[in-house]
């Protein structure tokens, strides 16, 4: 049967094919350990769940209003206030299924035919398929590991053109973990107010798990002159490990949100009303799961970075946040297993997944072969047999 032209320009998700693979491996009898799941592995906190089943109890399990309950747009402008240090109020905020969904609604709405969207790599595997879907052209700015995978000025001020119309910034990245502080944003800040066509989204579903004591800082904070250009992306899913509630939300201007909340109105209509009412015990209530969270991100984070370094050859720079790592094995590439060769990253992610049992996604999948991302969102004990695991199979190569 004949299908839409539009689906040929994506690619199927990189981490779901290395899921599907593991499970089936799973099936077989085999255990894996899946580096591969980009969501935290602790439940989410009591306190939310209870609002969420609270609000069944209540009856709140209607429709609502398209772009969100009135409560978690204020929960969501009180939040920015707190963190950013901005002011917002509802008619800025629309709460959609998800940090994906909020950004392709964005997507929809401001991408035409023809525009560009610049996309610094490595990034997250949906951006390019997302762009390509809204008709738009993604261009790709490769940020190698010795500029610490950060978008340098110069490099972005080369890939504009008159037909530029978005640049996506990621902090902190995945797959990297990468974070733009306030000296690398003024740096890109300066570019950006030379060229007023460009908008900016600022997907920051990550900012509130940093490490070293680093302090969060965006786009929209270091330079007041871009904010009416700036769309801030967010969601409950990572910080607050609600990943299947499916509640994310887009923040900025008043014109652009009610257009984006028009186009989610013919799409999907409100996110889940439970899943509201629990995101706003999420925002507004007790942040200490959140924050312990984030501290056992950063010592697995310590823990992975020292196993690696025992690995001969592999060098990673070290995450500033999130939880994944992005570590170069190129050393081993051209290597071989009995007939098999090593050839990049999607030959490593097979050849891991097949003799250490092991699932990772292959860099080539974030615009970047000479790595793997791998997620430390596992226990303790995973991670350790894991990591020991891979170091096994690494030794098998010749």
């Amino acid at each position: 049967m004949k299908l839409a032209a539009r689906l040929g320009r994506i690619k199927p998700s990189a981490t779901l094919a290395i899921n599907a693979k593991a499970n089936e491996l799973k099936k077989s009898g085999v255990r894996i350990i899946n580096f591969g799941v980009g969501e935290p592995d602790f439940d989410t906190p009591q306190n939310i769940g209870n609002a969420g089943m609270e609000s069944i109890r209540k009856g709140m399990t209607r429709y609502t209003a398209v772009g969100g309950i009135n409560e978690l747009k204020d929960a969501v402008c009180s939040t920015l206030k707190a963190d950013y240090g901005l002011s917002y109020g509802r008619e800025n905020v629309l709460v959609s299924c998800g940090g994906k969904h909020a950004l392709y609604n964005l997507f929809m709405t401001l991408l035409d035919p023809g525009d560009e969207v610049i996309i610094p790599s490595p990034f997250w595997v949906s951006y390019p398929d997302m762009v390509n879907l809204a008709d738009a052209k993604p261009v790709v700015v490769t940020c190698p590991q010795e500029d610490g995978f950060i978008l340098r000025p110069e490099n972005l001020e080369k890939a504009i053109t008159p037909r530029t119309r978005l640049l996506i910034l990621n902090s902190p990245s995945n797959p990297t973990g990468k974070y733009y502080g306030a000296d690398e944003l003024k740096a890109l800040a300066e570019v950006l107010l030379r060229h007023e066509n460009v908008l900016i989204a600022s997907d920051d579903i990550y900012y509130r798990i940093l490490f070293g004591g680093k302090k969060w800082v965006n786009l929209a904070m270091v330079e007041e002159k871009l904010r009416d250009r700036i769309f801030i992306l967010n969601g409950v899913s990572k910080s607050y490990c609600m990943t299947g509630w499916r509640i994310g939300y887009l923040v900025g201007d008043r014109t652009v949100i009610k257009a984006a909340t028009d186009f989610q109105s013919q799409v999907t209509s409100n996110a889940a009303s439970i899943s509201q009412w629990a995101a706003v015990e999420a925002l507004a209530g007790d942040q200490k799961p959140a924050a312990e969270m984030a501290k056992v991100f950063e010592r697995r984070c310590t823990r992975v970075l020292e196993l690696l370094s025992a690995m001969p050859g592999i060098t990673c720079a070290a995450p500033d946040g999130a939880f994944y790592v992005f570590p170069n094995f190129s050393a081993y590439f051209g290597k071989k297993f009995g007939t098999r060769t090593i050839a990049g990253s999607l030959d490593l992610a097979d050849f891991l997944m097949e003799e250490a049992h092991v699932a990772v996604v292959p860099g080539e999948a974030f615009g970047e072969n000479n790595c793997i991302r791998f997620s430390y969102a596992l226990s303790d004990e995973e991670i350790e047999q894991g990591f020991d695991a891979v170091a096994r199979a690494l030794r098998k190569l010749s």
